[in-house]
């Protein structure tokens, strides 16, 4: 096991360094950050002030450098919009990114199961086919026309829900039905058909046999042998929340890393892209690793 994670771990690492090294340089093509920090009629000479300041005067190479230096010594830059730490701008933003990641994949993992199940149980069957219509289409609709639709809809039509924001209730609603949208479709077909694979296996023939209830037969046997291909579709779904939950929070105005992202690109903030995408990518390589050990718990057979 300490050998799986060592080897995870430092292939882990070599995928940041590469994702860093090639966020610096894309950063670097946005343009000149002084055109944006500085008057429209500023010097010359206050141009080149503000790139000696902030390291931009060096030859690329030689900041990409003192980048690397600089992360060896766990120093991630200030922010250019905030003037202070990027690290820290980036720790403040992404628990509300968690926290609307965690809520959409559980409750659809959690309703993809149940309607999954109830689908597989009574396969071709008008429940079945309407689950399959339902799921299919959240799997197909794009995030961000459902988002914008949902604006106009529940929000500028009939004036029910906020438009964006956080602070209560009602600001969830929209954010999370459109994260887990995809999720929930995707899942509804993969538990559907593992199912039914499990359902037509000899030991549930067997348990039927036996007289057990038909609820324990499909919750209790065929549902646990089905959970681990379930598993890594929905931690697969889970990290590209994670990941993918910038447009979401760019339409509803959701204080999450995503929306910080794409603000500090538009800003040429680079400190904080760059440590944006630091903190995305070790939190989906984290989130990846405990999806590998709870597949122990689910198949005692499999071991690393």
């Amino acid at each position: 096991m300490i050998t799986y994670l060592g080897r995870r771990a430092f292939h882990s690492i070599l995928s940041v360094i590469g994702l860093l090294t090639l966020v610096f340089f894309l950063t670097r093509l946005t343009g000149d950050p002084s055109a944006l920090y500085l008057p429209l009629d500023s010097t010359a000479e206050a141009r080149a002030a503000f790139a000696r300041l902030n390291g931009l005067d060096q030859p690329i190479y030689w900041q990409f450098l003192e980048y690397l230096r600089d992360l060896l010594q766990l120093d991630f830059g200030e922010s250019l919009r905030q003037n202070r730490s990027a690290m820290q701008v980036a720790l403040e933003a992404f628990p509300e990114t968690l926290k609307l990641a965690a809520v959409a994949i559980t409750l659809s993992t959690a309703l993809a199961i149940l309607v999954g199940s109830l689908a597989a149980a009574r396969p071709g069957s008008m429940f079945d086919r309407v689950a399959s219509l339902i799921s299919l289409a959240g799997a197909s609709a794009p995030d961000f026309w459902v988002a914008i639709v949902g604006i106009l809809v529940f929000a500028v039509g009939l004036g029910l829900l906020p438009t964006s924001g956080t602070g209560t209730w009602a600001h969830w609603i929209m954010p999370t039905f459109v994260l887990m949208l995809r999720p929930f479709g995707l899942l509804v077909q993969v538990v559907r058909g593992t199912m039914l694979s499990a359902l037509a296996s000899p030991y549930i023939k067997t348990a039927r046999a036996k007289g057990l209830p038909r609820q324990k037969i499909i919750f209790g046997h065929a549902l646990r042998n089905s959970l681990l291909p379930v598993v890594t579709v929905a931690g697969d779904l889970a990290t590209s929340l994670v990941n993918g939950a910038v447009v979401v929070e760019s339409i509803f105005g959701w204080p999450g890393i995503g929306k910080l992202m794409i603000d500090s690109i538009i800003q040429r903030d680079f400190a904080v892209v760059q440590s944006t995408i630091l903190v995305t990518a070790t939190a989906i390589f984290i989130l990846n690793i405990a999806i590998d050990l709870l597949y122990t718990v689910l198949d005692p057979r499999i071991r690393y």
